[in-house]
């Protein structure tokens, strides 16, 4: 029901920009505008109400009043948007005298909504909406709105901050994963067949791949190559092959995904290329033995100790992959009461404290209908904490009393998906479209956050009453928020400690496919067929999943394409096989990025694209691109254009006229047309190539909404560039958060002493491996000029005494990269250094913890420097971490210089048993 209330909101604000604008509308057509108006404003404050309550728990009149109105406003949005976009495309030929050609134009179309086709949409509406508000009134006064009370717990207020704990902590896991860990590097047996296989089995929510991970982490170095690799309820055996070669080499298999190599060759290349080395694999989430048995093939059968485990919520698949004496079998079980208790205190008080004596009880109750499943315990936590602030305990007893009757040990599946849906419903209605939009990425899928928001914000799903206030950050608090209520679940964080990708839970997906196969919302077309055969003719968003030869060989109904907004493929297709652009009439989002397609001579036709006038997200990375047509310009509500990975190596001259472009995605390589300065709401511009587009450089002082720039210049042709010019242009960004700048190692003085930062700079990359990009530390690096510094990557050639003291001394920095060739002098750090720096790598020249004071660098968890290995084995350097509490992992390069084999092989010993000593035990990496 949440989607047709989202879906009335769009509607009544147009309808409002045609009431207010200089739209000359028929008398008549204008007073049922207004009419239609008020009808939807009433509707849209019932669907909020019904939007609170489980589907299963309306009557089914209600059900379909709902989904009338979904569908009502759904065509009468494509007619105002239709009507909205013409109307400025007819008036925008020409840029000179707008506000004259604008009447120009109307008076050419007068009475446009009084002629025709659009008479007959808006009139054929309207009437459509007073027989729905008819069926409104009666419904009201036959249930007498008891339909509309909800028996949901309390709602959660927006915005809520993400809580700062890691929710994947290993909670009364830790003891079993040290007994697996045990388990798998022990060499002992009796059996000739020396690779070890461990299967773990389990329901879902009960932790199995959250225990893999960290026996994966916590062994991986221990290997010649690693890979962990999810599997899903609806594999692709060569993506699964794909995955697992490039997990085992990102290096030698980095274009793997792009291959058109079939099932028999990837496994022949994975046993080629695992025969002599020491492999761990994990291939995670399997749910049939016949996929085991094709990932099996593959693996090779060495005697160099190599591991594998699996995963698998099915008995007979984990007995499947059983196959020697060595290997076993380990049974999930639920947390025990104790370890349910701890994660639950953690999730809710962010530590183990004892909980308020009000709440002991209502707690416990809670905690016994989790059944100690950690991902119910989770979920149901998150409910109970509002803007970290904890929830009244009447608030609490009804999260209890919602929760019927818990998880029951026969019925954990259908039990958890009751209490996911709590959390679900719980959700404001801004963040419910948020959510269901997950279900057109396929399982398992690595989503990126900022990929996500992007698509949310041309979705409309992202609204913004504030003009001080951007978009993107509004859907990162969306983002965040699912984060914080166990919803989505974090992938990859970067080194700041930010969430960069997250995954959906197997049960939460399956919760959200339901919810979206209900509500109509989105279409999946896979090797199965229609997930949803009843939407195939009208769906709204479509998404292909794992498309076969077999499928692409029946064309698509072209009539069942023109309601479509969303067109995602997440499939390797051949070129000819998508439907012709023309199919849309509506498009907003149009994303090729992920399909992998085969590389032809021709290439995908984007012949039609400039007729896709709605269109707002254009996403084609990595997608077998030959060009953008010229007539691209005709795409005014473009927001989002990803080019990364495409074979386009020139934007056409009419990019420049796209003045609502937001995003723009190219690479090193591409030319960039002249007049890039009129795309001044461009807000991230990244990998702009200075070498083939030098007028750039002065064109970039106009883009002043800039907030992320990424510039890159080649070496040899750095001396080609006008720093002064690009200096000035650099100073008129005043937006700008994130500047990165490549300049092949040389990068001149000029900017060390004449660039003044912006004041929100929140990351500056200017890191080379090669050579140092300034003589010395520019005098704008310190706490003043740049107070919410977060990310500093940068090479000097000269590094002074007291140059490392004012680094540290940046008080938002969580994340320092810093090459140096030479040290003048003796560095200097006090105990007062880099308070919240979390990863900390120095490079290019020799030092060592001891450098750091107790009480300097607190928060590091990720510790990376150069040593020689002579001076640790000698004890001249102390290679002592204790008085470093956080951190977590250690690399070394141990630089042999004159030291022996033998010194070198002792300063090992010696680093590694500072680890051991150390209370959190870090992994360490030498190299």
């Amino acid at each position: 029901m949440e989607v047709a209330a989202g879906a009335i909101g769009p509607v009544i604000r147009k309808l409002g920009e045609l009431l207010v604008g200089e739209y000359n509308l028929e008398k008549r057509v204008k007073k049922g505008v207004k009419s239609l108006l008020t009808e939807l404003e009433m509707m849209h404050a019932v669907l909020c109400k019904v939007g609170e309550v489980p589907s299963d728990q309306l009557e089914q009149s209600v059900r379909i009043w709902a989904g009338k109105v979904r569908d009502l406003s759904c065509d009468m949005e494509d007619a105002v948007d239709d009507f909205l976009v013409r109307v400025d495309e007819g008036s925008s030929s020409k840029p000179t005298n707008m506000r004259n050609r604008v009447k120009k134009f109307l008076k050419k179309t007068t009475k446009l909504f009084g002629k025709g086709k659009a008479l007959h949409q808006i009139c054929d509406a309207i009437e459509e909406a007073q027989d729905l508000a008819k069926e409104l009134a009666e419904l009201r006064k036959r249930y007498k709105l008891d339909m509309f009370s909800s028996t949901n717990g309390a709602t959660i207020d927006p915005r809520v901050l993400a809580l700062q704990k890691d929710v994947g902590e290993l909670v009364g896991l830790d003891h079993t994963r040290d007994e697996l860990i045990k388990t798998l590097i022990s060499e002992e047996g009796s059996s000739m067949e020396l690779l070890k296989t461990i299967s773990i089995v389990g329901v879902g929510g009960l932790g199995k791949t959250t225990l893999t991970k960290a026996v994966f982490e916590k062994i991986k170095a221990q290997f010649d190559c690693v890979a962990f690799v999810p599997v899903g309820q609806n594999p692709d055996i060569r993506k699964i092959f794909k995955d697992l070669l490039y997990g085992l080499d990102r290096e030698k298999f980095k274009d793997i995904h792009n291959t058109a190599k079939d099932e028999k060759l990837l496994m022949e290349e994975i046993s080629e290329f695992l025969v002599d080395k020491r492999y761990l694999v994990v291939i995670d989430d399997i749910w049939e033995e016949g996929i085991w048995r094709f990932i099996n093939c593959a693996l090779c059968k060495n005697k160099l100790h190599s591991r594998v485990i699996t995963t698998t919520r099915n008995v007979s698949v984990s007995e499947a992959c059983i196959s020697s004496s060595d290997d076993m079998i380990h049974k999930m079980k639920p947390l025990s009461d104790q370890d349910s208790q701890i994660l639950f205190h953690r999730r809710v008080f962010q530590s183990e404290e004892k909980i308020p004596e009000d709440l002991q009880v209502v707690s416990r109750d809670i905690l016994k209908k989790c059944g100690g499943v950690p991902l119910a315990i989770i979920t149901i936590a998150s409910l109970l904490v509002s803007n970290q602030r904890i929830k009244q305990k009447d608030e609490w007893m009804q999260v209890h009393n919602s929760m019927g009757r818990g998880v029951t040990q026969g019925g954990i599946v259908k039990d958890m998906k009751k209490i996911l849906s709590l959390s679900y419903y719980d959700l404001p209605p801004h963040l419910k479209p948020c959510l269901l939009y997950l279900s057109i990425f396929p399982e398992d899928c690595e989503i990126q956050k900022d990929w996500l928001i992007w698509r949310w914000l041309a979705e409309g799903f992202i609204q913004c009453d504030n003009k001080e206030t951007r978009p993107f950050e509004i859907g990162e608090s969306y983002f965040n928020e699912l984060i914080n209520r166990s919803l989505i679940q974090p992938a990859q964080i970067n080194e700041e400690g930010t969430v960069e990708t997250c995954r959906i839970h197997d049960m939460v997906l399956d919760l959200v496919c339901s919810l979206s196969s209900d509500e109509k919302f989105i279409s999946i077309l896979d090797n199965a067929g229609w997930h949803a055969p009843n939407m195939q003719r009208n769906c709204r968003r479509l998404s292909l999943h794992n498309i076969n030869a077999k499928v692409q060989n029946h064309q698509f109904d072209s009539t069942s394409l023109s309601k479509v907004r969303t067109f995602a493929v997440f499939s390797p297709i051949t070129c000819d096989w998508l439907p012709s652009l023309s199919s849309f009439q509506f498009l907003r989002v149009l994303d090729l990025g992920n399909c992998g397609s085969y590389k032809s001579s021709s290439g995908i036709n984007l012949k039609y694209v400039g007729n896709l006038i709605h269109l707002r997200y254009l996403g084609l990375k990595g997608a077998d691109v030959h060009e953008l047509p010229v007539d691209i310009s005709k795409l005014q509500l473009l927001q989002i254009l990803d080019i990364q990975g495409t074979r386009i190596n020139e934007l056409p001259a009419s990019i420049v006229q796209l003045r609502n472009l937001i995003c723009l995605y190219v690479y090193v390589g591409v030319k960039l047309p002249k007049g890039m300065e009129n795309l001044t709401s461009l807000e991230v511009l990244q990998n702009v190539d200075l070498t083939l587009s030098p007028h750039i450089v002065k064109e970039l002082s106009h883009l002043t909404e800039v907030r992320e720039l990424k510039l890159h210049c080649y070496s040899k042709d750095v001396d080609l560039i006008n720093m002064d010019i690009l200096i000035d242009s650099l100073g008129n960004l005043q937006k700008l958060q994130s500047l990165w700048i490549n300049f092949g190692g040389r990068l001149t003085d000029c900017m060390r002493e004449r660039w003044v930062p912006p004041p929100r700079l929140h990351t500056l990359d200017s890191w080379s491996a090669q050579e140092g990009s300034f003589l010395r530390l520019p005098k704008w690096i310190n706490s003043t000029s740049l107070p919410h510094l977060s990310r500093l990557a940068i090479s000097v050639k000269e590094l002074h005494g007291d140059d490392l003291q004012v680094i540290g001394m940046l008080p938002a920095l969580r994340s320092l990269h810093l090459r140096a060739r030479r040290v003048m002098g003796t560095l200097v750090v006090r105990a007062d250094a880099f308070p919240f720096t979390r990863f900390f790598l120095i490079w290019g020249f020799l030092t060592s913890p001891c450098l750091f004071p107790p009480g300097a660098m607190p928060r590091v968890q990720h510790l990376q420097f150069q040593v020689s290995a002579r001076s640790i084995a000698s004890g001249e350097v102390d290679c002592g971490m204790g008085h470093l509490p956080s951190l977590e992992h250690v690399k070394v390069d141990l630089r042999r210089d004159n030291s022996s084999h033998d010194e070198k092989e002792t300063a090992k010993a010696w680093l590694r048993r500072a680890t051991e000593a150390h209370p959190k035990r870090p992994t360490i990496h030498f190299y």
